[in-house]
């Protein structure tokens, strides 16, 4: 799991809207992709330079502007030149532990999420963010790394499937914010399978392992519900917001979203709550084994007090002691110690001790 709070002190003293990257830099080289579409036609291809984005501005068509990488300032600045981004807007994109948010500044709208996914070779999750600005007919996306969860959305651009050619930018952020949402569901399934597998071995048999497995569940429940809670008020501000750049037909759909995430972060507390009551589960399991180990060893103690004392008894020196005279005085003294444990042990059935 990744740190749930990032070092940020590149940026200590420095002015409102200096531009420093803040976090870790994933990939080599800045990636930027173009998709101009309108309803019919689409055009896609990777731009050497980010000049090359910039006649995309005034046309009429919606322009995809995808940005993978973020540790090389001046493409940022350039582009915040070309779109009149404001500069804070531009530092909270290169800072990636910004709590996701959105923000109307009318002729554009910011907005920060969170990416999950899940790591093949570790099975952890990790977290990407993404900013998403968009005006009237444009999108621009920036990404920590190359690979995203947007794919199916490219597709369907290529491809004209459904209304995604015949709507504007904002139902183009709908759907990327709606492929996000979708993955969340997917590394939810994920996390349901670790915690019906933890539930079936604390039944069976609580080990330590299993602790610390509980602890690395809870962890990233946490880590989940820092990424997803915030959602629910960035989908409700477009819904609710009076932006003309967000258009009557995509509320419907921004309204769907919206009881997605609802659904996501109900799954997500259940979740926590299970988690909790694993721990009470195996704090409960442990101390029911000990109190079987130690029924048992009382059970013993209990047969063996009797008996030790008859076998002190006789095992003093004394001389004078009638019974050490008697032919049968031996085994009469085992009869006897083999009689009290049979009647303790079954006194102990008796009662459902044991």
């Amino acid at each position: 799991m990744q740190r749930l709070i990032k070092k940020s002190s590149k940026s200590r003293g420095l002015p409102p809207g200096a531009l420093v990257h803040i976090g870790e830099k994933k990939t080599e080289k800045v990636k930027i992709s173009v998709i101009d579409y309108i309803e019919g036609n689409y055009e896609e291809r990777e731009v050497k330079n980010v000049e090359e984005c910039f006649p995309f501005k005034d046309k009429p068509t919606v322009t995809w502007i995808n940005v993978d990488g973020l540790h090389e300032v001046d493409v940022f600045e350039k582009l915040g030149k070309c779109f009149e981004i404001h500069p804070l807007v531009l530092e909270d994109i290169l800072n990636t532990d910004q709590r996701p948010k959105i923000e109307d500044f009318e002729k554009y709208i910011f907005l920060i999420l969170k990416m999950l996914f899940i790591n093949d070779k570790t099975k952890e999750i990790h977290s990407e963010q993404v900013s998403l600005i968009f005006g009237n007919n444009f999108v621009i996306s920036f990404q920590e790394s190359i690979g995203d969860v947007f794919d199916a959305v490219r597709e369907r651009i290529r491809k004209g499937k459904g209304r995604i050619q015949k709507m504007g930018a904002d139902y183009l952020v709908y759907c990327l914010i709606d492929a996000i949402v979708d993955n969340y569901f997917i590394i939810l399934e994920h996390i349901g399978d670790n915690v019906e597998g933890l539930e079936e071995d604390l039944v069976n048999n609580p080990k330590t392992e299993i602790l610390q497995m509980i602890y690395n569940l809870k962890r990233e429940m946490i880590y989940l519900r820092k990424s997803v809670w915030p959602l629910r008020e960035v989908i409700n501000g477009l819904l609710r917001g009076d932006s003309k750049l967000i258009k009557k037909e995509t509320h419907i759909y921004l309204r769907d979203l919206y009881d997605h995430t609802i659904q996501t972060i109900d799954t997500i507390e259940t979740f926590r709550d299970m988690i909790s009551g694993m721990l009470d589960i195996y704090m409960s399991s442990i101390s029911n084994k000990m109190n079987e180990v130690m029924k048992v060893l009382t059970i013993f103690a209990a047969i063996f007090i009797p008996l030790t004392f008859i076998a002190g008894v006789y095992g003093m020196n004394f001389q004078y002691m009638p019974e050490l005279s008697i032919p049968w005085a031996y085994p009469t003294v085992w009869a006897v110690i083999i009689g009290v444990g049979v009647v303790l042990l079954g006194f102990f059935r008796y009662k459902k001790w044991i």
